[in-house]
């Protein structure tokens, strides 16, 4: 176990917060979580900033009900990590309750105060 071991584990707890928080709107911690600069992309095509995304969580425009989010590997590259699985979830998206199930891929960048996530890109499956 080393250094590369330990960012991997924290990128992955990183993650299950992330994912957890949404659940629980949970404002603080995903604005602790999300990078100033995050580009949050959304399987409708959509791409929100950080204030935007967590706007729509604020205000009940995203509820999420159920999140899954297994992951297929971790890539750590200096201060950069890709994180590549899937994501599906039971939510409601402007009151319209969805079912969803993406390839995802997020990429977190190292920060003073742990990893935060600047991009974020699902890809639809075929229905």
């Amino acid at each position: 176990m080393g250094p590369a071991d330990d960012d991997v584990r924290a990128v992955l707890a990183a993650e299950d917060r992330r994912y957890q928080a949404v659940q629980d709107v949970d404002l603080t911690v995903l604005d602790a979580l999300f990078a100033d600069g995050l580009s949050y992309a959304h399987s409708s095509g959509d791409r929100d900033t950080k204030a935007e995304y967590l706007e729509k969580i604020r205000s009940g425009y995203y509820v999420y009900h159920r999140v899954e989010h297994p992951v297929e590997r971790v890539a750590v590259v200096g201060d950069t990590a890709i994180v590549v699985g899937r994501m599906t979830a039971d939510l409601d998206v402007d009151g319209i309750r969805k079912t969803i199930d993406n390839l995802a891929l997020a990429a977190w960048t190292r920060a003073p105060g742990g990893w935060q996530l600047l991009a974020y890109a699902p890809t639809r499956l075929p229905d």
